[in-house]
Parts: C-alpha cells; sequence; structure tokens
C-alpha cells in the first residue's frame, strides 16, 4: 500500500494492473496482446445463466452490508456514474478482440463498461437494493427476517463523519462505559454495534477514492469492434458486449441482486 501511494494508487490493486499493462506495452513488439479495461464486473447477464457471481466486487459489497442490516449509511455522489457491466459481456469483449487481433497486433485499449451508452447512477444502485430488500428481506441465521430501512447518503467526509458521531460514535462510547460497569453485561450489544461501524468505516475507507470519482470511459475503440464483428459475421447474439441492450431495472432487481442472495449471501 504505501508503494502504491507513494506513486499515486490508491490500493495495490489498481496498482498492480497498470505495472501489468505497462509490461504488455513493452513487450507489445513479441507477443500478440491486446489491453482490454472492464468496468466494475457484476454478474452475469445470460452465460452460463443470468444471475452467476463469484466473489464479492466492489459494489457487491455494499449490497449485501446494507441487505444484512449492516449498513445504513454511506458516502458518496448520489448522481454520480457507476461504471459496470456483466461478467459474460467482458468475458465476449476478451473472446472478439483475441481473436481480431491475433495477427493484427494494436495499440487501441478497449474499455468494456456502460457509462458512456448506458449509464447507471449510485441513486438508481441505492433504489435497487431498498426495494429488493424491503420486498425480499434476508432471513438471519435464526429464521427471522432482516429489516432494512432508508439508506442515508452523505455528500461529504465532513458530514459523515459527524453523522456518526451523533448516530453511533457517542452511544458506542457510552456503551462501552456502561459495558464496564456493570460487569460486561452489555457485551453481546456492544460487539454488535462496533462491528456495524468497522464494516462502515472499512467499506468508506476502500472504496473512498471511486465515491466521488466522475470520470466516464471513452468506449470508442470496443464499440467500432462491436460493429466490425457485426458486419464480420461474427454470432454477435452469442459474442454479445453490448450494454445498450440491458434494462438495468430489471436486471439488478431480477437477476443481479438474486443472484448475491443465492451464490454470496452466509
Amino acid at each position: 500500500m504505501i508503494r502504491a501511494k507513494v506513486y499515486g494508487w490508491p490500493n495495490t490493486y489498481v496498482f498492480t494492473k497498470a505495472i501489468a499493462e505497462m509490461l504488455v506495452e513493452q513487450m507489445k513488439d513479441i507477443i500478440s496482446a491486446v489491453i482490454l479495461r472492464p468496468a466494475i464486473v457484476t454478474s452475469t447477464f445470460n452465460e452460463p445463466f443470468p444471475g452467476w457471481v463469484e466473489g464479492l466486487r466492489t459494489i457487491d459489497s455494499l449490497g449485501v452490508a446494507y441487505g444484512k442490516g449492516k449498513l445504513t449509511c454511506f458516502l458518496g455522489n448520489i448522481n454520480g456514474v457507476v461504471d459496470v457491466i456483466p461478467a459474460d459481456m467482458v468475458v465476449n469483449a476478451i473472446l472478439v478482440a483475441m481473436v481480431a487481433h491475433a495477427y493484427h497486433p494494436s495499440d487501441a485499449i478497449y474499455h468494456v463498461g456502460s457509462s458512456v451508452r448506458n449509464p447507471v447512477r449510485y441513486a438508481n444502485l441505492q433504489d435497487y437494493v431498498v426495494r429488493y430488500f424491503t420486498a425480499k428481506p434476508w432471513i438471519n441465521r435464526d429464521g427471522t427476517p432482516v429489516k432494512v430501512g432508508q439508506l442515508t447518503v452523505l455528500a461529504n467526509m465532513a458530514s459523515f463523519r459527524r453523522y456518526m458521531f451523533i448516530h453511533y460514535l457517542f452511544w458506542l462510547k457510552g456503551l462501552e462505559l456502561a459495558n464496564i460497569a456493570f460487569c460486561r453485561y452489555f457485551q453481546r450489544t456492544y460487539q454488535e454495534l462496533n462491528r456495524k461501524i468497522q464494516i462502515v468505516m472499512r467499506l468508506v475507507e476502500l472504496y473512498r477514492p471511486y465515491l466521488f470519482f466522475n470520470g466516464i470511459f471513452d468506449d470508442m475503440n470496443t464499440e467500432k469492434l462491436r460493429v466490425a464483428a457485426t458486419q464480420g459475421r461474427v454470432e454477435t447474439d452469442l459474442f454479445c458486449f453490448d450494454p445498450k441492450v440491458i434494462n438495468w431495472d430489471d436486471y439488478f432487481i431480477n437477476t443481479h441482486i438474486p443472484g448475491l442472495v443465492k451464490y454470496i449471501f452466509k
């Protein structure tokens, strides 16, 4: 992390991706390679079946924490565009790009995302998780449904810290003192509240570099690739990576979030 930040990268994840691209750039004359950059990868749109997902990916951490009742507030630009793309579309774009450049090296970089052609905003994501888990609450291990409320989104770090202090940290400190005075009688309550606070703080720290990011990624090269594939009679229905075909409301409510519940929730 220290080395990544020295060179201007917020974490080791993006730092190592940048190193990999530099390596490919240096070796482009001796290997057939193409650089393809997917946005935030979400569950599959169609293949091998809708909603398949393995492991938590960025925005999914927030959805899981909210659905389990551990997230009531967060930080970010609610009107900002979040660049997401289903996993199978990423795979399809990779396959088509590989075929296109197997014998024709290129300096083209392919951005595979949705922020230009079919943008979805953080406000939409907030609406999707609230609607879904209000209608279909997560059932806890003890068999009780987890009731969720509206998710409070704060616009800057100052308001976030103030909100956390008033609603959580102040009461946590009082609970800690009471717990000591009453011989750890409130230990379970204290641990649960502290755990919720730590989850929120960890997620904010992890995603802070992206929560106010206003960039839109130019996918002109990817669109040219898609058009060329269509003209070349590639089976574009089989190798689809066009974000315009996605209805985000239907995808998130009926495919992505149910996929998270089925494959990720424990």
